[in-house]
């Protein structure tokens, strides 16, 4: 089998993360070869600007396998983040470079800031792009011909894949591996990395159990990631106050004084934003997703569905499938409870 080139390009205090991070996920990306082993499935390669080594934010020192001049030819090129883009002359150099490499890459990603090069080559101009929350409005106003999304994990807009950066990174490198070799590879590698969930591009930055859990210093807020990891069993009001060690009517008056909204409303509200991402897969089945969600039946699950986004579970899938995951998809506004539907 013949291995893809994947270059992760590193430069002075660039976030170590975004370097690491995508490194390990491609280079444990194995297929069964006709002998019974095991086969790679890519090279990784660490690209420096200089051959010399450099040191991420964190002052881990990383040693370059190859220069940008010396690097052979790739075909997936990473483009970590970090304080070192704030630097004109690496900036620069490494536009020039994906400039010049362009035309002979398959696809190219940007991870947090590492979109300020690749948006100055011009190649993102009019495609839709996403970045770290904290550098979204910068980018958008260094660089106005960019659709910034300021609220995804990941974006791809042809061969161009943008993201938020940091976790997100391992997220899209998973990604860029289900599109290379298939979902059962790219979640063999998320169980073998014990991450807790393969996110898909149009999960939020900011989500809906993290929101919940900085609304609250109490024990509730430890509840919300009990829940998002419980949401297909029973979870009745009465299951949850045992769970914090309140009695009923104390348990939902905290719960409302805390978050704003009733336990019952926010269990539906957190299975409602998961059966949105597995929607977005297409094998999986309304009826499986509801199943999987908690839900009596599939009725019921169309039913709050349709209550709560103004459409089916099937038309929202198309819908999707339509537009790209990052439109149609639910927010929830802190100021009051319900969905929204994101334009």
């Amino acid at each position: 089998m013949n291995k893809k080139m994947v270059g992760l390009l590193a430069f002075e205090r660039m976030a170590a993360a975004d370097l690491t991070g995508p490194a390990e996920v491609f280079s444990r990306a194995h297929l069964a070869g006709d002998d019974g082993g095991d086969s790679s499935c890519y090279n990784v390669l660490i690209v420096g600007i200089g051959a010399q080594p450099c040191s991420t934010e964190g002052g881990i020192v990383v040693k370059p396998h190859t220069d940008l001049e010396s690097a052979p030819a790739l075909d997936t090129v990473i483009i970590p983040g970090g304080s070192g883009m704030s630097n004109d002359k690496i900036t620069k150099k490494l536009a020039k470079w994906l400039n010049h490499r362009s035309s002979t890459t398959r696809r190219i990603a940007a991870l947090g800031t590492g979109i300020y090069p690749l948006a100055a080559t011009g190649m993102l101009d009019h495609r839709q792009v996403a970045t770290h929350w904290r550098y979204a409005t910068d980018v958008a106003k260094r660089f106005p011909r960019l659709r910034v999304n300021a609220n995804c994990l990941f974006v791809k807009d042809g061969p161009f894949y943008t993201s938020a950066g940091a976790m997100a990174g391992i997220d899209l490198s998973l990604s860029l591996i289900e599109e290379d070799y298939g979902i059962c590879v790219a979640l063999a590698i998320a169980r073998e990395l014990v991450v807790p969930a393969k996110r898909s591009g149009l999960q939020e930055q900011y989500p809906e159990t993290l929101q919940f859990q900085t609304r609250s210093v109490s024990r509730l807020s430890e509840l919300t990631t009990w829940v998002i990891s419980h949401l297909n069993e029973d979870l009745t009001v009465d299951i949850l106050a045992a769970r914090a060690c309140l009695c009923r009517r104390h348990f939902s008056r905290r719960f409302k004084e805390e978050f704003g909204t009733t336990p019952a409303a926010f269990v539906e509200r957190l299975r409602l934003n998961e059966a949105c991402h597995r929607l977005a897969i297409r094998d999986n089945s309304v009826e499986d997703i509801a199943a999987s969600l908690g839900f009596k039946s599939a009725a019921t699950f169309r039913r709050a569905f349709r209550r709560q986004l103004g459409l089916m579970p099937m038309d929202y899938r198309h819908r999707v499938a339509r537009d790209g995951e990052s439109v149609c998809r639910l927010s929830h506004d802190p100021q009051k409870e319900g969905f929204s539907k994101a334009a």
